[in-house]
């Protein structure tokens, strides 16, 4: 038997949260979304979603009530800012609240969290230790949202997800640019998930709002960065990158791309299958890359007939 739904609001509704709201509306979920800007909002309004614009970076943002209807569990998914070691939007977010709280809050965060581990398996119960601001900026974030919970008597949940890919969130301009990657036999192994498994993700997580506890979330497989561009190239009939020793590579890549590439883990996803009852649709990259690439071209035929 499943478990039975709840209405969701959504914070921060972009590239994921859209994905989300989709695959709520398809099982029937009431959903509320807020996203940064108007036109954003808009345009989710015009899809059919109950949507509207709030800025999480003004010194004061009216209250947020959450709507009327079956328990509501907040799925939160906007970004810390890109400075400090905390994350004022959450903060300014929860603050907001009114009326009687939610049923559950599921925080999405990185597994940036756990910093470099030297390619070891790594699964909820390592030691988080960031290695860089975005990283200190989740973990803050992630003691916020729990801390707001537990102070509130609600279930809270924190989803931690390593690099997103999908439907024009793949590196065809880096490949068309040709930007080099490391040669293989110097690449740690990469960690990532395909968008419609994290927002399968979410909601799962969504549908047990009185439970607590941290979940990593990937599709269990550790492609190295370097091989994952090359079936992005091979799938897309463009040349694979050239590969070449890493410090080559650091010295023409910015900074914050260097620190992606240099933290080198393996994310245990059991407890995400075993717990929350996830099923990927996309365990294999090779398929996640071919399904996204088949959406996008449909997509251009549309806008093109």
């Amino acid at each position: 038997m499943d478990i039975p739904a709840h209405g969701l609001f959504i914070a921060g509704c972009g590239y994921t949260g859209q994905r989300l709201a989709a695959l709520a509306r398809a099982d029937a979920i009431p959903c509320h979304c807020i996203t940064s800007r108007a036109e954003s909002a808009a345009n989710l309004a015009a899809a059919g979603y109950k949507a509207f614009a709030v800025d999480l970076d003004a010194d004061v943002i009216p209250a947020i009530t959450l709507p009327p209807g079956p328990p509501t569990v907040i799925v939160y998914l906007a970004p810390p800012p890109a400075d400090g070691d905390s994350d004022p939007r959450l903060e300014r977010f929860l603050a907001a609240l009114a009326g009687p709280p939610p049923a559950g809050i599921v925080y999405v965060s990185t597994t940036g969290v756990y910093g470099d581990r030297g390619g070891a398996l790594t699964d909820e119960t390592a030691p988080t230790q960031p290695q860089t601001g975005r990283g200190r900026r989740r973990l803050a974030a992630e003691r916020t949202a729990r801390s707001w919970a537990e102070h509130h008597g609600v279930g809270w949940i924190v989803l931690r997800v390593p690099g997103i890919y999908g439907p024009h969130r793949l590196p065809l301009r880096s490949l068309e640019d040709r930007v080099p990657v490391i040669r293989e036999q110097e690449a740690g192994p990469g960690n990532r998930i395909h968008v419609d498994d994290l927002a399968a993700a979410c909601l799962r997580a969504a549908r047990l709002p009185m439970r607590t506890g941290i979940y990593n979330v990937g599709d269990g497989c550790y492609w190295s960065r370097t091989r994952f561009f090359a079936c992005i190239a091979q799938t897309a009939g463009l040349p694979e990158p050239e590969q070449l020793p890493a410090a080559d590579v650091r010295a023409r890549v910015s900074p914050m791309a260097w620190s992606f590439i240099a933290e080198s883990r393996r994310i245990d996803n059991r407890r995400m299958i075993s717990e929350l009852g996830v099923r990927l649709r996309y365990p294999d990259p090779a398929n996640g890359i071919a399904a996204s690439l088949a959406e996008m071209n449909a997509a251009a035929s549309n806008d093109q007939g």
